[in-house]
């Protein structure tokens, strides 16, 4: 064991990985939101993360192996984040901290939709999911979806059905 760290629980480990108030929110809306770019992590954040902590928090998460970052060849003066194969691998823990705040917290219907749906989903929908990511931002082909929407399309479809006020309403994947 070394000073780095206060023990070697993997519990105590991942704490120190993404255990701050913002780190798993910066990776909750990158999985789901699919967003790459600072501004897009910024300004979509419903938390309200301050600019500063955001830098600190996406290069720490860079230095820890959680996300890439590079240029984009589109503009000079962004940076594109990608997840990296741990981050790909929360979206089972993001699915059950979901379904845990869900029962025992006041969680809304609009924000909770998405857990909600991704834990009815279980580890099928978990690993379509992470096949997809793993495209996304590790180029890894996984094919076409089965019934041509993504699990991402598919949660963002059952939270407007929501929003619009008509329950879940999709269809399940």
């Amino acid at each position: 064991m070394t000073k780095a760290h206060r023990s070697g629980c993997p519990i105590n480990l991942s704490l120190e990985v993404f255990g701050d108030k913002w780190s798993l929110l910066i990776l909750r809306d990158m999985i789901f939101g699919g967003r790459r770019h600072f501004r897009e992590i910024l300004n979509g954040s419903q938390e309200g993360i301050a600019s500063n902590i955001l830098a600190n928090r996406l290069k720490r998460l860079v230095d820890l192996g959680m996300l890439t970052k590079r240029d984009n060849p589109a503009h000079k003066q962004k940076a594109i984040y990608s997840l990296t194969e741990p981050s790909i691998e929360l979206v089972p823990i993001m699915a059950a901290l979901g379904t845990w705040g869900s029962r025992w917290l006041p969680v809304t219907e609009e924000l909770s939709i998405r857990a909600r749906v991704l834990g009815e989903g279980g580890p099928e929908l978990w690993d379509r999911f992470m096949a997809e990511l793993r495209e996304e931002h590790l180029g890894i082909p996984t094919g076409p979806a089965p019934d041509g929407r993504t699990v991402r399309q598919f949660l963002q479809e059952a939270y407007l059905a929501v929003v619009a006020g008509g329950g879940a309403g999709s269809s399940a994947l």
